[in-house]
């Protein structure tokens, strides 16, 4: 219970976000809504190729709700800080309902606000901006939130995780259910090659704004150059990856970290293992079960806390040690894993 209250408090802002960065639909605009006995049609195709490659049936969108046309989110950091991840304590989510409310929070702060169509981990109910996505966004909504279910994993390992593996299987469901020469095959085969190709550019402008923070803080970097510079950074963005001008700020390329910091890594094992989707289920689950848990964590690294940022770090850092120990095994061929 603890996990899924910790979810839903900095998960708001994950949603919006496909291949470790701001991705929309390649088919544009909301599409004409679906009803109920098509969105139940397609959801049960969906989920029967998620058994075969290994999911456990979850109880997401199942229900449907008048109610909402989405989630919102507004999210707030300072200027001066740029953050680990969505889950860095200095980033505050706060449950502001409308735009005015969440950007009223103050001038000198980076602000992202915007509304999702679902939140995993949560029964979530398909909202009325799910009945009218594309089916490209449609696909990885669903494969992306059901993936986190599979695992407990911490969020900045599960999250990469789960956008391969649902990459992988939205592009082999599509060439199932889809004519190679339609526009939604097309559509989903763009928005896999996008996401990857987001995750590395993320890495790329993080990486290029950390050094100039880390020249700020060391009093090489005058405090205008720094701003002014970073804008340059965010502007550069969001032309690479065709996202409203304006919109980028630290809270947002903080998030995108979150699915992009481990991607490579991820991406890496996917290829291990013969980019095998199946497999690669397997091989996370037993993952999942090797990986130490948080309070063996603490006390190896002897930490004070298991909510810090700190902590944060040496988790994501023990999780990946123990994926390349099981990755040995993979290579050398010993042991009795399912994967």
């Amino acid at each position: 219970m603890a996990r899924l209250k910790g979810r839903l408090a900095v998960f708001l802002i994950a949603a919006l976000i496909a291949g470790c960065a701001p991705q929309r639909s390649t088919e544009g605009d909301l599409a004409a809504p679906r009803s109920r006995d098509e969105w139940t049609a397609l959801l049960n195709e969906v989920r029967a190729f998620e058994r075969r490659i290994g999911f456990k049936d979850t109880r997401n969108f199942s229900t449907f709700t008048q109610e909402k046309e989405g989630f919102p989110f507004c999210g707030y950091v300072s200027r001066l800080y740029l953050p680990y991840s969505y889950e860095d304590p200095a980033i505050r989510w706060t449950e502001s309902e409308s735009e005015e409310e969440c950007r009223a929070l103050g001038e000198e702060l980076d602000v992202s606000y915007g509304e999702t169509e679902a939140v995993g981990e949560q029964d979530a109910p398909v909202t009325a901006s799910m009945l009218a996505a594309p089916p490209d966004r449609l696909l990885y909504l669903v494969i992306h939130e059901d993936c986190h279910d599979q695992f407990q994993l911490p969020y900045g390992i599960e999250e990469p995780v789960c956008n391969v593996i649902a990459f992988e299987a939205m592009a082999r469901f599509s060439e199932e259910k889809y004519a190679a020469t339609s526009r939604e095959r097309e559509a989903v085969r763009r928005y896999v090659l996008d996401g990857a190709t987001h995750a590395r550019a993320t890495i790329g402008h993080y990486e290029r704004l950390a050094a100039l923070y880390a020249r700020h803080e060391q009093a090489r970097l005058a405090l205008p150059e720094l701003l002014r510079e970073r804008e340059r950074i965010f502007r550069q963005a969001e032309r690479e990856l065709a996202w409203p001008e304006g919109t980028m700020n630290n809270v947002w390329l903080a998030n995108t970290m979150t699915y992009s910091r481990h991607y490579p890594v991820i991406e890496r094992v996917f290829q291990a293992l013969g980019r095998d989707v199946a497999r690669t289920v397997a091989f996370f689950r037993t993952v999942d079960a090797m990986k130490p848990t948080g309070a063996a964590v603490v006390k190896k690294r002897r930490l004070k806390s298991d909510s810090d940022l700190e902590f944060l770090r040496a988790y994501e850092q023990a999780v990946l040690e123990t994926i390349e120990k099981a990755l040995a095994e993979v290579r050398s061929g010993g042991g009795s894993r399912p994967f």
